[in-house]
């Protein structure tokens, strides 16, 4: 009886191991597949159509978007993305390179802002702004993460993001904080980084814009939180909202001092 107990005791130390190793294996195995990727990553199809589109005189004022102010001033593109969002003295608003770009747009180009923003992930202009801001994050990549704290509204829509992180709601009682507000947890073999504190080098917030093998889609930070929020059984929050702002302010600045790796290659 107490050879039986000890043989069944290390079979299931041995069924443990093995599932860890299993685990870790799998783990291995994605990182392993998405640097198979990283060389021919379709993301850098996107930042050729972007980079294309910022010198192309488009819109009702057949102009282009050389003179775009991203933050360190017109046509500036080097270092921007390392920095957003950041609040803007012009539209007297916190935004983050995608709003930004709508803005200069609008401003320059003649587009209607809110046409845009009411286009769906995807389709139209929408796709244009994902492609220029695929472009302009690969100019900062590899470059640290230093969200600016100064102004009062800066330090509002980390506040208010700290909160949205963590407030549970919807049908299944989720939150931001669900997934990433603890180390070791994993969805579908995938590691899911911890994101109240700098997750490091090309996690979490410094990937994205990121390219979506699973859906041969490109996608920006703004439709990336507006799908953790469908995925928490909640309504799309929109694109440009000050919740997903905030949430994008929240997230930059606790990824000081990290590396961008955007635009990334995803599952």
């Amino acid at each position: 009886m107490k050879y039986a107990t000890t043989m069944t005791l290390a079979s299931l130390l041995a069924m443990s191991a093995v599932s860890a190793m299993a685990q870790k294996t799998a783990s291995q195995g994605i990182d392993e597949y998405r640097a198979m990727l990283q060389d021919g990553n379709p993301s850098e199809l996107f930042e050729a159509k972007g980079e294309g589109l910022w010198t192309q005189k488009r819109g009702p004022k057949n102009a282009s978007l050389e003179k775009c102010d991203l933050g360190k001033g017109p046509g500036v593109v080097k270092g921007v993305f390392v920095e957003l969002p950041r609040y803007f003295a012009d539209t007297q608003r916190v935004q983050d390179l995608e709003t930004r770009l709508v803005t200069c747009m609008e401003t320059l180009q003649g587009f209607n802002a809110a046409e845009i923003y009411k286009t769906p992930f995807g389709r139209g202009e929408q796709n244009n702004v994902t492609a220029l801001a695929t472009w302009i994050a690969a100019e900062s990549k590899g470059m640290r993460f230093n969200l600016s704290q100064a102004h009062p509204q800066e330090k509002t829509f980390y506040e208010v993001g700290k909160r949205l992180f963590f407030q549970r709601g919807g049908p299944h009682d989720f939150s931001c904080a669900s997934c990433h507000g603890e180390e070791g947890k994993r969805i579908r073999l995938q590691d899911l980084p911890m994101l109240t504190k700098n997750p490091g080098d090309g996690v979490g917030f410094g990937a994205w814009p990121a390219y979506r093998v699973s859906n041969g889609q490109m996608w920006g930070m703004q439709l990336r939180l507006n799908d953790c929020y469908r995925q928490q059984r909640f309504p799309y929050p929109g694109f440009g909202s000050d919740a997903t702002l905030a949430l994008a302010t929240y997230l930059g600045v606790n990824s000081k001092g990290s590396a961008s790796a955007a635009p990334a290659i995803k599952r």
